[in-house]
């Protein structure tokens, strides 16, 4: 059987995107800052351009926006300690506490309903004392010194904490060269339907990202104003940190959720604080879910929840966390994808083709 040229054409692309897939799955490890830095370079580099056209060389612009981004990425991560600080100690206090209070309210509930169930104070009591009873520095120490996983784990993070800046680097300072020689890679007669094909997915990610920035900017002053009108000490800290960490699916709203239940159970050791917390992350997923992101980033990224969850699941267990942040924004380059892709499946011959 003889090929024809296009299906030649068609077995060498198929052939090469096979190929590019299995080394994608085999250095998955060692992919992640690099695809870290690629997405990083992406939306920084405007920020660079606009650097550079009032004049700046392009070595400080980089060096700046860089600098710039760090110290934001920094000051997400330092929110965490004022929580952990001020949480930390009262939860030594309150466990002990909260178990009596258990123990007293709800076992005698529970009994009733033929649920036996009797918490051991002293034990929770002991244990308490022998765990937290320590600053976050001895829990950062022990932490540390305790990483069984070893030195390869400590070495993995400090080693892409130290890439990532300089992979970064040099793809912004290279940036716009880079993007030329991989567009004279393309030939010719196909450079229309790619160049279309790459501005759809620029606008796509474009008006997701500046939406989602949005979003998590109005999320953030959202829950520092409920949980401060709710009396929460924490107010500040937790409610920015829920706000911006929203970027993350799902998970930057389950983590902002157990931060506030248990500021909630440590201040006020009450009914009052899960209630409050209830009201405020139930009106704030609703605010997000059915105002700011249908009218802030819009349904360009055609993705249903399952798709969501799907694509969550798929990027995390191929890159790990890092997998997690990328997940719907390459989801959403492959929306545009699949959509060419059924364009030309509906307008093909093997569509439209009669019975025989």
């Amino acid at each position: 059987m003889t090929l024809s040229k296009t299906q030649r054409y068609a077995l060498a692309w198929t052939a090469l995107a096979l190929l590019c897939l299995g080394l994608v799955w085999m250095l998955s490890p060692v992919l992640a800052p690099f695809l870290t830095a690629g997405i990083l370079a992406y939306v920084l580099s405007p920020a660079v351009d606009a650097l550079t056209r009032r004049r700046v060389p392009r070595l400080l612009a980089v060096v700046l926006v860089e600098l710039a981004a760090g110290v934001a990425l920094l000051s997400l991560f330092l929110l965490l300690l004022p929580i952990l600080s001020r949480e930390l100690p009262q939860l030594r206090e309150q466990i002990p506490v909260l178990a009596n209070a258990l123990n007293k309210h709800v076992s005698p509930w529970l009994a009733q309903h033929g649920v036996h169930v009797a918490l051991d104070t002293a034990s929770i009591k002991a244990f308490v004392l022998k765990y937290l009873d320590a600053n976050l520095e001895d829990w950062l120490a022990t932490a540390l010194s305790s990483a069984r996983i070893g030195g390869s784990f400590v070495l993995a993070i400090v080693g892409n904490a130290v890439l990532l800046p300089v992979v970064l680097f040099y793809l912004l300072h290279d940036w716009h060269s880079l993007l030329a020689r991989a567009w004279a890679l393309v030939p010719p007669r196909l450079r229309p339907p790619v160049g279309h094909f790459l501005t759809e997915c620029d606008a796509m990610l474009g008006q997701y990202l500046r939406g989602q920035l949005l979003v998590m900017l109005l999320l953030a002053a959202y829950y520092s104003v409920a949980l401060f009108i709710a009396g929460f000490d924490l107010a500040l800290p937790v409610g920015i940190f829920t706000g911006l960490a929203v970027f993350i699916p799902y998970l930057g709203f389950g983590l902002g959720l157990l931060l506030a239940l248990m500021a909630a159970l440590l201040q006020f050791a009450s009914l009052y604080g899960l209630l409050a917390v209830a009201v405020v992350f139930s009106l704030g997923q609703l605010l997000e879910s059915f105002v700011l992101t249908p009218r802030l980033v819009g349904e360009r990224i055609g993705l249903s929840p399952l798709m969501v969850i799907f694509a969550l699941l798929a990027f995390g267990h191929l890159f790990g966390f890092v997998g997690v942040l990328i997940a719907l924004p390459v989801s959403a380059l492959g929306v545009v994808a699949a959509r060419r892709l059924r364009e030309a499946y509906l307008s093909s011959a093997l569509y439209q083709s009669p019975r025989s």
